[in-house]
């Protein structure tokens, strides 16, 4: 018996030290694993912040696109302008500012079209043209805002229902507790916090950046509407 105990006991011991010295074995996990291993309610929420990522990018791509659009104008345009103006070629001059499809050629467009009146109407003329251009401008922006704040508290809130989902797999078990039953939970807490928080910081840049190039347009705008005011104010 002896000896048989102790060949069993070598044995072990050979497979324990051939385990140890052996090649580990690299196991891999995908991020539609952990997607499709977060359970029903990480796996609602993960659908929930691809909406939202899908969201972010078409606002992102589409008023970026806008404001190249917008901020095309020639450098020429107001000394154009003003050489129209004080030849006395209005028509001219408002041709001009139409042929240019900008916000800047907008305002002056109106401006154009109030000439002869005081100037302090016309100075309102151009303030109410261009807050509207500014809401042009802006428009679908604070989405990204929202995006931003509401896609990791989303993923927080798959966090909690992922530690709620753990902790009843734990009080399910009869006081044993295994490690495959406390898995759907955590993949649901971490997959959906780390997911909630991607969706978020792109929206954040995104959202400040636009805010960056469009305040610059404006500034721009604001820039050629006090120009433009400074041509009416010139001596004839």
């Amino acid at each position: 018996m002896i000896p048989l105990q102790t060949t069993k006991v070598a044995d072990t011991l050979a497979t324990a030290s051939e385990n140890l010295t052996g090649e580990p074995v690299e196991k891999t996990l995908s991020v539609m694993d952990l997607v499709l291993q977060s359970g029903p309610a990480g796996l609602t929420i993960i659908i929930l912040l691809f909406l939202m990522l899908f969201v972010t990018l078409f606002i992102y791509f589409e008023r970026l696109s806008a404001l190249k659009d917008a901020s095309k104008i020639d450098p020429n345009f107001m000394n154009q302008i003003r050489h129209s103006i004080k030849s006395g070629n209005l028509e001219g001059a408002l041709m001009l500012a139409r042929q240019s499809k900008s916000p800047v050629a907008r305002l002056i467009e109106k401006g154009i079209t109030r000439i002869g009146k005081p100037l302090d109407d016309i100075n309102k003329a151009i303030e109410n043209a261009g807050k509207l251009e500014v809401y042009n401008l802006e428009k679908n922006v604070s989405i990204l805002a929202m995006i931003a704040g509401a896609a990791p508290m989303l993923g927080f809130l798959g966090t909690v229902v992922g530690m709620i989902i753990a902790f009843h797999n734990m009080a399910s078990g009869g006081g044993k507790i295994e490690v495959s039953a406390l898995a759907q939970g955590i993949y649901t807490a971490m997959t959906t916090t780390v997911a909630g928080l991607i969706v978020g910081i792109i929206a954040y840049i995104a959202y400040n950046h636009l805010v960056v190039k469009t305040d610059k347009l404006i500034y721009k705008m604001e820039a050629n509407a006090v120009e433009f005011l400074d041509v009416l104010n010139e001596p004839a």
